[in-house]
C-alpha cells in the first residue's frame, strides 16, 4: 500500500526537541533521556526507535561493535587481529568461547526488534515505518551473513514482543527474498512522499537527516548489494534485481555516502584506547605491494627497532601488519610496532559508499548485466572515488598500473619457532585486462579494490570473500576448530549458533540446522556461499 505524508501540526511543532544518541550499556543508561509524558510524544518515539535501530546496522555500542566487526568481520574479513594475549579462545583461531558465539545473534535481535516494534504501536506515519524497515533489513541481512538461518518472519508475528527467539527460523533463501521485498515496499513509501522536506525527519534520524532522495539510493544500493551476494546461486534472480536497482537510481558520488553521524564513535576505544587490534598482514601484503596512496590516509605506521650487522641499534617507521589466526606473545610488544586504524572519536559510521556500489555494478557488467556502464570504466570509477573518499592522490596512475603485485610479508617478530612471514598469495596486478579469457582475473581485481574500499567493513568484505574467493587472504596461524570443520586455505564459512539456541530454542534450532545442509559448524557453507574456489 501506498500513502502521501502530511506533517501533523504536532509534529511540525516539536521538531526542534533535542534528541541524543543511542544507549550506552556500560552505565546502563539510555541517552534518549526523557520523563513517561515527554516519551508519549510521536516524534520523540520515532526519532528514539530510529535512532536505536541505526545503531543497530553498523553497532555504535562498542562491545557488539567488538564482537562483530572486529573480532568476527576484522578477523575472517582480513583486515585486522587482536592482539589481547589472554585471549587464547577467540574467532581467528575458530574457538571462541561461547559467550561470544551468542552477541552477534542475540543482541541485534533481541535489541532491535522491542524499538521496531514500540514505533509500529506508537505511529502509524508511513516514512518511518519506512524507514523502519530498510533499517530492520540492514542490521539482519549482517546476521543471516554470519549465521544463515534466522528467526526472521516470525519474529514479526502478533504472538512475539520481539525479545523472543523461540520462534522458527527461516531459511537464508526466504529471508533474503523477504527483504529484497520488503526493501520494495519501503521504497514505493519513500517514493511516494520524495516531496517531504527533510526538516520532518531531520532531529530524527542521524544518517541522511530525513534527505528521502539519498535514502531511496541508499536503497537501491542494498538492493544491488544483496542482489549480487546471490549472483553464484541464484543468477537470473540476481541479475534482474540488480538492473532493477540500478535502473532506479543508486549511490554514485561520496556525497551520498551512508555515514551515520554520531555524538562519539566509541570503536574509537578499541584501537585508540585499548589497544587491542592491530591492521593485518593481508593489507600491508596487498596495499603496500601497490604502493597504494591510500595507505598513509588510512594507517599509522609501526615503529621496529631493527638491529645491523655491526650491533647498531635503530628504529624504522612502516606499515606493519600481525598475521591472522596467531596467539599473541606479548601485547605490550606489539602495541607501537604494529600499525592501527586512523581512526577518532568524531568519525562516522561508515555503512556503504560510493566506492563500493561502483565496483558493484563493475562485477555486474562483468557478468554481461545491464549496469550503465562498461565493467573497466566502472571499476576505475570506483578506484577514484576511494580515493577521492580518503583524500588521496594519484588515482589515475594507479589504475594504470600494470606491474605491481602484493608483496610477499616479512614478519618483524619473527625469531626462534615463531615464524609467521608468507609469500605473497596473490600475483593480481591492479590495471584491467580487456578480453573474455580475462574474466575471473577481472573479478579478482573488482574484488580486490572493493576490499581495500570498503574497510572496515569486515562483515562485508567476509562475506564478498567467502562468496568470490577474492580477495586471496593469507591462512589462518591456527586452527583450533572444536569440530575439524574448517579448511584455512578458505577460512571459516560462518559461526556456529550459540549453545543458549539448544537449550532455549530446542525445536526449531533443530530446523535451522537442517536448512543448512551441513552441521552446525564453522565450515558449512551458507546459502549462497557455492562458488568452487578450487578452480580460482
Amino acid at each position: 500500500m501506498r500513502y502521501i505524508y502530511k506533517i501533523p501540526a504536532i509534529l511540525l511543532s516539536l521538531l526542534t526537541l533535542p534528541l541524543a544518541g543511542c544507549f550506552d550499556d556500560d552505565v546502563n543508561r539510555s541517552m534518549y533521556e526523557a520523563d513517561a509524558d515527554e516519551m508519549q510524544r510521536e516524534n520523540h518515539i520515532v526519532g528514539a526507535s530510529l535512532k536505536g535501530m541505526q545503531g543497530l546496522v553498523v553497532p555504535t555500542q562498542e562491545h557488539l561493535y567488538q564482537f562483530m566487526d572486529a573480532m568476527v568481520g576484522g578477523s575472517y574479513g582480513g583486515y585486522m587481529e587482536g592482539i589481547v594475549d589472554t585471549w587464547v579462545m577467540k574467532f581467528s583461531t575458530f574457538n571462541p568461547e561461547q559467550g561470544w558465539l551468542r552477541a552477534p545473534f542475540a543482541d541485534p535481535i533481541k535489541k532491535l526488534y522491542p524499538q521496531y516494534r514500540d514505533m509500529l504501536a506508537k505511529t502509524d506515519d508511513p516514512v518511518a515505518l519506512a524507514l523502519g524497515k530498510i533499517l530492520r533489513v540492514c542490521a539482519m541481512h549482517r546476521v543471516t551473513d554470519i549465521y544463515g538461518p534466522i528467526p526472521y518472519s516470525r519474529m514479526m508475528g502478533d504472538d512475539n514482543s520481539g525479545e523472543d527467539l523461540s520462534v522458527s527460523y527461516d531459511s537464508q533463501e526466504q529471508v533474503y527474498t523477504a527483504m529484497l521485498a520488503e526493501l520494495d515496499e519501503a521504497d514505493a513509501v519513500l517514493a511516494d512522499n520524495e516531496h517531504l522536506s527533510a526538516e520532518a525527519f531531520r532531529k530524527l534520524e542521524d544518517l541522511y537527516y530525513g534527505n528521502i532522495s539519498k535514502w531511496r539510493r541508499f536503497v537501491h544500493s542494498m538492493q544491488l548489494r544483496i542482489a549480487m551476494r546471490m549472483a553464484y546461486v541464484k543468477p537470473d534472480a540476481a541479475r534482474t534485481a540488480a538492473e532493477k536497482a540500478v535502473a532506479a537510481g543508486v549511490i554514485l558520488s561520496n556525497d551520498d555516502n551512508a555515514m551515520l553521524h554520531v555524538a562519539e564513535n566509541r570503536s574509537a576505544l578499541m584501537f585508540n584506547d585499548w589497544c587491542d587490534y592491530r591492521i593485518s598482514a593481508d593489507i600491508v601484503s596487498i596495499m603496500g605491494g601497490y604502493s597504494d596512496p591510500r595507505l598513509e590516509k588510512m594507517f599509522v605506521k609501526g615503529v621496529n627497532t631493527v638491529t645491523d650487522d655491526k650491533g647498531v641499534q635503530s628504529q624504522v617507521s612502516d606499515y606493519y601488519g600481525v598475521r591472522i589466526g596467531i596467539f599473541t606473545q606479548k601485547k605490550d610488544d606489539m602495541i607501537n610496532l604494529y600499525s592501527k586504524q586512523v581512526i577518532s572519536s568524531t568519525d562516522p559510521y561508515l555503512w556503504m559508499n560510493a566506492a563500493e556500489v561502483a565496483f558493484l555494478r563493475a562485477e555486474g557488467a562483468l557478468r554481461g548485466w545491464s549496469m550503465g556502464g562498461d565493467p573497466q570504466a566502472l571499476y576505475e570509477q570506483g578506484i577514484k572515488l576511494s580515493f577521492d573518499e580518503r583524500g588521496a592522490s594519484g588515482a589515475d596512475a594507479y589504475a594504470r598500473d600494470a606491474v605491481k603485485v602484493p608483496a610477499d610479508y616479512v614478519n618483524p617478530m619473527d625469531k626462534g619457532d615463531i615464524k609467521y612471514s608468507h609469500k605473497a598469495v596473490s600475483t593480481i596486478t591492479i590495471a584491467w585486462e580487456p578480453g573474455d579469457a580475462n574474466f575471473e582475473r577481472n573479478l579478482e581485481r573488482i574484488i580486490t579494490q572493493k576490499w581495500i574500499a570498503i574497510f572496515p567493513l569486515g562483515l562485508e568484505a567476509w562475506a564478498e570473500h567467502r562468496r568470490t574467493g577474492y580477495p586471496r587472504l593469507f591462512p589462518s596461524v591456527e586452527n583450533k576448530d572444536p569440530q575439524n570443520s574448517v579448511d584455512t586455505a578458505i577460512g571459516a564459512r560462518r559461526l556456529p549458533y550459540p549453545s543458549d539456541e539448544y537449550s532455549d530454542n530446542p525445536r526449531y534450532i533443530v530446523e535451522a540446522v537442517q536448512m543448512l545442509g551441513g552441521p552446525d559448524a564453522a565450515g558449512t557453507r551458507l546459502w549462497w556461499d557455492v562458488k568452487d574456489h578450487s578452480l580460482q
